[in-house]
């Protein structure tokens, strides 16, 4: 049991939910990962739970209400067999070479259910470098609303178990409070892992790594096929896929990482450490939403064009295992196809479009009129610094019959928006498509979390106050639903929205 120090013994207790591990990631070995015990803190409490992430588990409301279970989520006690580690990588930091990195302040504590335990914030480890290992209750509650948020919007993503508080002071810019939150994921292998080995010319753990990654998470690589490929260039091109189809669902969401490094993009195509992330306000392509870059590397626009630099330094990581560069280059050569045709086909859904010309003399954006309204409505967005979110979700609603003022009202230029209407407004007669202008709604959300949203719920949770991130959560659990009580959520942000500054510290 953990005393007031907040150091813990680590020892399990036999009142606790019984978990069945599999640890597969364990089994790579020692040069993987070293192995560490979590670091309590004194006096844990909940803050936020979530119900969804725990039935993954096969874990019931029940469950996370014993107090076993918050000391194994605050790091004060392992569960029964539970197997700390914290993994080691390497990786490209704003575009230079940073070397070896590795979990400085996540440690792995087992695998069930086809989901790693990870808990964020509960101390030092051997890759911490000059940090402290913990996490503070304002950045755990941000990627624990977001994990949960993103999740509901249908955008692959880790997922968060838990916030665990602590009064424990943690000095950040200012003096703070300690957090851990337990995050979910298949897989929380990253490009900064094939970094690593291949950076150290430990080629026979790359091969090891990625043959780990092909057969658990894969194993269509493996099947036999009749072209030239080999396995690890179909390992390449399906990251790729996957890389690309996230970075539409980020484009067409107006979601901003801000801080894509190589050793912060998941091996499966998931949304990954979420620090200075935002959900885009006023449409701004040029936005930066990480206070931490300085040169713009991160800006909204240049998502696409990072993630496919960052799938380089993966492909050339794994050229010692695929050893034909022109393999390699078809494989990297998927990205923007892929990226197309899945940003094209989710803005399709939003403008409730569904089909294209079948003639295929057509001109390009006649043959697919959803190129052509896309790039002259994010014009518009941009120009007029439109709010993103509310264009679309007003733009479902008089789809769907209601009033176009509103829509109108969005913007100064009303002759712009209006030219932009009718050719959105013959497309939409011509398809005569009830049900796609029905789903609209079900693919434009009402409500994201905002950084307002999120900065108003931290500084209610920093007085322990816990009723507004609770409603906040369950709203952002359903974000294409109406929440009439919480209509001001679905709001423009406050004229002091602007003025939040959200860093690589955070």
């Amino acid at each position: 049991m953990a005393d007031n120090s907040g150091m813990s013994t680590l020892c399990p207790s036999p009142e606790q939910v019984q978990i069945r591990w599999n640890n597969r990631f364990h089994k790579l070995g020692s040069a993987f990962f070293s192995r560490v015990m979590p670091q309590g803190m004194p006096d844990p409490y909940w803050v936020a739970k979530s119900t969804g992430a725990a039935a993954l588990l096969g874990l019931s409301q029940s469950d996370l209400a014993q107090t076993p279970i918050l000391l194994a989520l605050a790091g004060n006690e392992l569960l029964p067999h539970a197997q700390p580690v914290a993994s080691v990588y390497s990786g490209h930091q704003f575009g230079q070479w940073a070397g070896q990195l590795g979990d400085g302040r996540a440690i792995l504590v087992g695998e069930t259910q086809g989901f790693e335990i990870q808990l964020k914030g509960c101390g030092l480890t051997p890759y911490s470098r000059m940090g402290d290992g913990r996490a503070v209750l304002r950045s755990s509650i941000r990627e624990f609303l977001a994990s949960e948020a993103m999740a509901a919007l249908g955008i692959p993503t880790t997922r968060a178990l838990s916030v665990v508080g602590s009064d424990l002071p943690v000095r950040r810019e200012t003096m703070e409070t300690a957090a851990v939150v337990a995050r979910l994921s298949p897989s929380f292998i990253r490009f900064g892992h094939f970094e690593h080995f291949a950076s150290q010319d430990q080629f026979d753990e790359l091969r090891q790594l990625a043959d780990f990654v092909i057969a658990h998470h894969y194993p269509q690589c493996a099947e036999a096929h009749d072209d030239q490929s080999n396995v690890y260039s179909r390992l390449l091109a399906c990251v790729v896929e996957r890389t690309a189809q996230l970075m539409a669902h980020w484009q067409a969401l107006g979601f901003c990482h801000g801080v894509m490094n190589t050793d912060n993009m998941s091996i499966l195509g998931l949304t990954l450490d979420y620090g200075p992330f935002q959900f885009m306000d006023a449409f701004d392509p040029q936005h930066i939403c990480n206070h931490s870059d300085h040169q713009g590397r991160y800006a909204f626009l240049r998502q696409p064009d990072v993630a496919n630099w960052n799938l380089f330094c993966l492909g050339q990581s794994l050229m010692p295992l695929i050893e034909d560069t022109e393999l390699a280059l078809s494989a990297l050569q998927r990205f923007k196809p892929v990226f197309e045709a899945q940003y094209l086909a989710l803005m399709r859904a939003k403008l409730g479009l569904h089909k294209q010309s079948t003639d295929p003399s057509a001109p390009t954006d006649e043959k697919d009129p959803v190129i052509k309204l896309t790039q002259n409505i994010l014009k518009l967005l941009a120009q007029q610094k439109v709010d993103y979110t509310i264009f679309w979700r007003q733009l479902s609603q008089a789809a769907r019959g209601e009033s176009w003022d509103r829509v109108r009202d969005l913007f100064v230029d009303r002759a712009g928006f209006d030219e932009w209407l009718a050719a959105y407004r013959r497309h939409v007669d011509a398809q005569a498509s009830a049900t796609a202008q029905h789903t609209m709604l079900s693919v434009n959300p009402k409500f994201v979390l905002r950084n307002h949203l999120a900065q108003q719920a931290i500084a209610a949770a920093q007085d322990k106050d816990y009723a507004l991130l609770g409603s906040l959560q369950s709203v952002l659990e359903h974000p294409f639903d109406e929440h009439p009580e919480h209509e001001e959520w679905a709001g423009f942000p406050p004229d002091w929205a602007a003025s939040i500054s959200v860093s690589c510290s955070s």
